[in-house]
């Protein structure tokens, strides 16, 4: 059992925070999407959910030692379907307990397709680095506060239905929640989309511990710098205040990523990078897994397997698409669409690191909540 409080309704005391991290082994994992999957709505709605690929690419990560993943939802597929959205949510956990791995779940996204919508999704653009990705909420919904409301349902409703279960490890409540998409879709965002998000995030919290979840809430920051908490962004400042533990991303090398930990460490709470690993920025696992094990900081890096999110490619091909030619280096990604190593060096790596770091994982999970039919 943890020492993490059992009815959290309000920030979790420092302590709470790093109790529940000592119960844990060294977090190590990836954002994960399967790879038949362009974005979040096409891997969680019922005409392209695919479990058995899910096990199969869980599997995989199994093999390298990972213990965790972190995994986008999407409040239309709630809308849509929220009995069949949690069948497909206990589905999920069922495979992800069966291989040892614990998912850190993220409700709401602020990166790429300002406009999102369930049904078939768009064939990505051939050559785009996450070309098919959708926001959610979408730029409509932040600007229309009378939507709001079913925002707070799907906020309570699927960590409400999950709140105790130990299988989840925690809650990204938003990610990137300030970034306004200029390389991308900047021009089809809000105008003031960080003042719209910052008092909505501030609440996305508040909805969350309404229903007292056993698990961690957080949300990541990801730019600028963070050396003073007065100094950040209005949406900063909700993140960093209201985290039980703190999240951050970052795509440089291991001098820059050592100086925001840092930074962020004056906080007194657990660490985790929920992105990293950019291969040609010079993030990479051989550069950034010592600087995380030499400060016990917990790991997801950006892509598993190559496949339709496009995420071996780097970032520019937004503006120079590789439809001609492969990356001379992918970008993102550990595994080819078969299983196979990108980089057998890499996958050496990472299974030495998690099996270096391997202890003896907390409590087994509670009985599922969802009975499948």
């Amino acid at each position: 059992m943890t020492n993490a409080p059992q009815n959290n309704s309000s920030r979790w005391t420092e302590k709470a925070a790093n109790d529940w991290y000592k119960a844990q082994p060294l977090l190590m994992g990836a954002n994960y999407v399967p790879a038949s999957a362009s974005n979040q709505i096409e891997m969680w709605q019922k005409d392209t959910f695919n479990i058995a690929e899910i096990d199969k690419e869980l599997g995989w990560a199994k093999n390298l030692g990972m213990n965790t993943m972190r995994v986008f939802l999407h409040d239309l597929v709630w809308q849509e379907d929220a009995e069949g959205y949690k069948q497909r949510l206990e589905q999920f956990l069922q495979v992800a307990e069966k291989h040892g791995i614990k998912p850190l779940f993220v409700l709401f996204d602020s990166v790429w397709n300002p406009a999102p919508h369930t049904g078939p999704q768009e064939e990505p653009a051939f050559g785009v680095h996450n070309a098919g990705w959708v926001q959610g909420p979408g730029a409509a919904v932040l600007q229309d506060a009378s939507q709001h409301g079913r925002l707070k349902d799907y906020v309570e409703g699927v960590v409400g239905a999950f709140a105790q279960d130990k299988r989840v490890l925690g809650w990204d409540v938003w990610n990137e929640p300030d970034n306004e998409n200029g390389a991308s879709y900047g021009s089809k965002e809000a105008a003031n989309k960080i003042a719209l998000v910052a008092p909505l995030l501030d609440k996305v919290f508040d909805w969350a511990r309404s229903v007292s979840p056993a698990q961690p809430l957080t949300s990541g920051v990801w730019i600028g710098e963070w050396d003073n908490i007065n100094a950040v962004n209005e949406v900063q400042q909700v993140q960093l205040k209201q985290s039980d533990i703190i999240t951050f991303h970052n795509y440089a090398p291991a001098d820059d990523f050592e100086r925001r930990v840092k930074y962020l460490a004056e906080n007194n709470r657990p660490l985790l990078c929920t992105e990293y690993m950019a291969r040609p920025a010079g993030s990479t696992f051989e550069a950034i897994l010592p600087v995380a094990e030499k400060h016990n900081i917990g790991l997801y890096n950006w892509g598993f397997v190559q496949g339709r999110t496009q995420t071996h490619l780097p970032w520019d091909s937004w503006q120079k698409p590789y439809d001609q030619a492969p990356p001379p280096v992918w970008f993102h990604e550990i595994l080819k669409a078969d299983g196979s190593p990108y980089r057998d060096a890499e996958a050496d790596l990472i299974k030495n690191y998690n099996q270096r770091n391997a202890k003896a994982t907390p409590a087994p999970a509670s009985t599922p909540k969802f009975k499948l039919g």
